[in-house]
């Protein structure tokens, strides 16, 4: 009966919004196409299909009801529609994302990935603290190359680190507050972190970069995003641990058992392998393009190489590429949203309502306004489970909002909108990909967990507006 009532929610809001009648200054057909759109965020919300199905019936939908033109200016027809519904899977964006989660598996299969996080344990460890710098900096060296920040934290770091506990007695039943707690909270909040630092880092960022090229015709290389953000990012990196340290204070401020532990891990898995040097020569490879080769290569043509060059030095195989589920799965979802959001604009729809609510907004000094839409973007979404769906519902029409303020510094508004997606997965339990695992291990009580992502989320955010927003404007972004 649950489920019966998740499947029948979305079609009884888009059937509301499509029975109401069309504002004024919008076409019939870009009115259904929204009442479709908002029916598929509900869907991608409370989930009664797999997400990546729920992207295939909403294009399916709007091409067979013909409801995207060509062009806002246009009238729809069939040829249009099924070209607008396949459009995102010929994004360059959405392949990029696809390549990132093989590069994660590469990591996973060489087991480089895990050496590292080890090796940093052992040399850092000692120290509660210190252990708390060594989970932090194996977040930061998988960055760049893993968008699933779920992949990286949630099935590489977490894994290691939920052995580290049990060794000085702090278990979820006993003592949680010992050292457990301490090791959960800076796991999450630093891969929160990371994923703004770096546009690889999270997956909703690249498909942020799709929907700000279609939207706003703005686009951010790899060097540009990081050189932007580094500053905010790199002083709440530091801080991550520390503050941790001080607010959700650990009992134990000890650790000598843990790079023993580390070092043991560390002789069973032996000398460092082939496919592990292969892995991290390709993992410098594509970062050290991305960074200056821009000139030269496109983003997603450097990961496509890379993936190539792992096939050939046999990191992975083939059928470690046809059987990875969630690259697959990514692909055809990212694939969908791409084309959905995009649909907003081929409709008219953002057009009509930017110039709706800039006309609200008038009177406002551009500071106010950016400091306000930031913020709010950012804590609507306690009312999401997915950064995902977030992004695609709300990135778009909040672009479309700003482009239509006169004198609104559109590339500095758009950037600090996207630094938000990572940042914004420390606010709930459910906020982001890792959030439900480190929630679940029970050394974090609900109470604490809510409060520590309130606090911290503030603290993101006001480092990220406080920093962020004069440097941008300094540099003349």
């Amino acid at each position: 009966m649950k489920n019966v009532w998740k499947a029948i929610l979305p079609l009884a809001v888009g059937a509301l919004i499509f029975l109401l009648p069309t504002p004024n200054g919008l076409a019939p057909h870009a009115w259904q196409y929204f009442a479709l759109f908002v029916a598929i965020i509900t869907a991608l919300i409370i989930e009664p299909f797999p997400a990546a199905a729920v992207g295939v019936m909403g294009i399916s939908f709007g091409a067979a009801l013909n409801l995207v033109p060509a062009a806002p200016d246009k009238a729809p027809v069939p040829a249009d529609a099924v070209r607008w519904a396949l459009s995102g899977f010929s994004d360059g964006t959405v392949w990029l994302i696809f390549v990132a989660f093989m590069f994660a598996m590469g990591y996973e299969k060489s087991g480089l990935g895990r050496r590292i996080s080890l090796v940093l344990i052992k040399k850092l460890g000692r120290s509660t603290l210190g252990l708390g710098y060594a989970v932090a900096l194996a977040d930061l060296v998988l960055a760049p190359f893993t968008p699933s920040n779920t992949a990286r934290s949630g099935g590489t770091i977490f894994p290691i680190i939920k052995n580290i506990p049990p060794l000085y007695g702090s278990t979820p039943e006993n003592e949680p507050r010992k050292i457990g707690g301490y090791l959960m909270w800076v796991a999450l909040a630093t891969t929160c972190v990371t994923s703004t630092m770096f546009l690889t880092g999270l997956a909703p960022n690249l498909l942020a970069m799709s929907l700000l090229e279609k939207t706003v015709k703005l686009k951010f290389e790899w060097a540009e995003w990081f050189t932007a953000l580094a500053p905010a990012c790199i002083i709440l990196f530091l801080a991550v641990p520390w503050l941790t340290y001080v607010l959700y204070p650990p009992t134990t401020k000890r650790s000598d058992d843990a790079p023993k532990w580390a070092s043991d891990e560390l002789a069973k898995m032996g000398p460092v392998t082939r496919k592990e040097w292969s892995m991290a020569g390709l993992a410098v490879f594509a970062l050290v393009l991305w960074i200056f080769g821009g000139k030269y290569f496109n983003a997603t043509t450097v990961a496509l190489m890379a993936l190539s060059l792992m096939l050939i030095l046999d990191v992975v195989n083939w059928t470690d590429v046809t059987s990875n589920k969630n690259a697959w799965n990514v692909l055809v979802w990212f694939g969908t949203l791409v084309a959905l959001a995009d649909g907003l604009a081929k409709v008219g729809f953002l057009k009509w309502f930017a110039t709706l609510a800039a006309t609200s907004m008038s009177g406002l000094s551009i500071t106010v306004l950016i400091l306000a839409l930031v913020a709010m973007f950012f804590y609507v979404h306690y009312m999401f489970a997915s950064l995902t769906a977030h992004t695609t519902a709300l990135l778009p029409v909040i672009l479309a909002t700003a482009s239509g303020i006169p004198g609104m510094p559109m590339r500095t508004i758009a950037l600090l909108l996207c630094a938000t997606l990572g940042l914004m997965g420390i606010l709930t339990p459910y906020a982001t990909g890792p959030s439900p695992i480190y929630y679940g291990s029970g050394y974090i009580s609900r109470t604490a967990f809510w409060v520590l992502g309130l606090v911290f989320g503030t603290i993101f955010i006001a480092v990220l507006l406080g920093v962020s927003y004069p440097y941008l404007l300094m540099i003349e972004f």
